[in-house]
C-alpha cells in the first residue's frame, strides 16, 4: 500500500506519476482527482486547472484561446475556422458500437 501525496489516503492501488521521466518530479496518488489537484497547471487568466493540452504563449499556459487573449496574448485560436479549411461543424464520434460485428 502507498500513501497519497495529496490527501494522505493509504491505498493499495495507488499510482506513481513522474513528469518527463525525472525522479521525484510527480508523486504518489490514490486517484486521478488527487493527481490533477497536485500536478495540473492553472490557466494564466481564469486559474482553472488545465486537464488537456491547453494553449501556450511563451512561458504562459492557458485553458483556451479566449483566456490567452484576455491576458494579452493575441494570435492563439481554439480551432481552425471555416475559412481555414475547417467545416465549422463538430464531428461526433459514437464509440457505443465499437467492436460490434454485423
Amino acid at each position: 500500500m502507498a500513501i497519497c501525496d495529496m490527501c494522505g489516503n493509504d491505498y493499495a492501488r495507488a499510482m506513481t506519476i513522474t513528469i518527463g521521466g525525472e525522479k521525484n518530479s510527480g508523486g504518489v496518488f490514490d486517484s486521478f482527482e488527487c493527481a490533477i489537484a497536485a500536478l495540473a497547471p492553472r490557466c494564466g487568466h481564469c486559474r482553472c486547472r488545465i486537464i488537456g493540452h491547453g494553449v501556450e504563449s511563451g512561458c504562459n499556459i492557458f485553458c483556451c484561446a479566449h483566456c490567452a487573449r484576455e491576458a494579452g496574448h493575441d494570435g492563439l485560436v481554439d480551432q481552425a475556422g471555416h475559412t481555414d479549411g475547417g467545416s465549422g461543424q463538430w464531428k461526433v464520434f459514437d464509440d457505443s458500437r465499437e467492436g460490434v460485428v454485423e
